[in-house]
């Protein structure tokens, strides 16, 4: 490319490392890029670095050595983090949210990608100092926040299918029972969506008693496969504790109550911030 100005170097830089997370870059790489020698590179990172750090934007590690480079890791801060749960609260506790038996609508806040890329922020936030092969999600309102963590952890996405398709080629199919109705459900994984002893993250939109989420445990256990964590958009506060089938999660909100009567909901941030 054309030989930039120092600031312009430092645009063009920062692009870069944003958009690929997670991934050791050799110092080669920018002054081959740039044209510039390797010590001027690592005076341009150390400002990137003290950028990042003091804007919450993630951090930047340097690697010394013949085999070293730099790493950007996003990471949101916790003050950052907790005004946007606080947001997402607001939202979901609007009462035109409520359907016929208690349910809460979700829908249009899943398909709002600035929102799930927070959320998703969130998440891998939380899970970056994790050893994280793929990042799952059972189909379908899942995907949205699985694909916004995986692009922050820079990692493929692995969907579990409730039925299984012709298209998936030979799959393994598990039945699994649903926390919150006690009713037998199927989900299926195709054989070549995910590899042996793969370390899965795994991230879902809800989470009512966990019935869901361990039948992906359940199904990873067919794939040898380990979990890495599990992080949920939202998790109902409603179940006792002995109903839940899963404890080690991470949640941004917690839907506390529904009130259908009078039309009121309660949600407040989840446990994420009691860590």
């Amino acid at each position: 490319m054309k030989k930039l100005k120092r600031s312009e170097r430092l645009v063009d830089m920062t692009q870069y490392l944003l958009s690929k997370p997670h991934t050791l870059i050799p110092l080669t790489t920018f002054a081959d890029r740039y044209g510039a020698a390797k010590s001027s590179i690592s005076e341009d990172l150390a400002i990137i670095k003290d950028v990042f750090e003091s804007e919450g934007l993630g951090e930047l590690q340097t690697l010394a050595g013949a085999a070293g480079g730099v790493r950007y890791i996003p990471k949101l801060r916790t003050d950052h983090a907790l005004r946007f749960a606080e947001e997402l609260c607001e939202q979901l506790q609007q009462s035109d949210r409520i359907l016929p038996g208690g349910y809460l609508y979700i829908s249009d806040l899943l398909g709002q990608p600035s929102l799930m890329n927070e959320a998703g922020k969130i998440i891998a936030t939380a899970f970056s100092d994790r050893e994280i092969d793929v990042v799952m999600t059972v189909e379908t309102k899942g995907i949205p926040l699985a694909y916004a963590t995986a692009a922050q952890l820079n990692l493929p996405v692995v969907l579990v299918r409730r039925d299984h398709q012709v298209t998936e080629g030979s799959a393994v199919s598990i039945n699994y029972v649903s926390g919150s109705h006690k009713s037998i459900h199927t989900m299926s994984l195709s054989r070549r969506a995910l590899k042996e002893r793969s370390r899965v993250l795994i991230v879902d939109d809800f989470m009512k008693a966990g019935g869901t989420i361990q039948g992906m445990v359940d199904l990873l256990g067919e794939f040898n496969a380990e979990v890495a964590g599990v992080g949920v958009l939202v998790e109902s506060g409603a179940v006792e504790t002995e109903e839940r089938l899963l404890e080690d999660y991470i949640s941004i909100a917690i839907l506390s109550d529904v009130d259908s009567k009078t039309k009121s909901i309660t949600v407040n941030p989840g446990n994420y911030f009691e860590k």
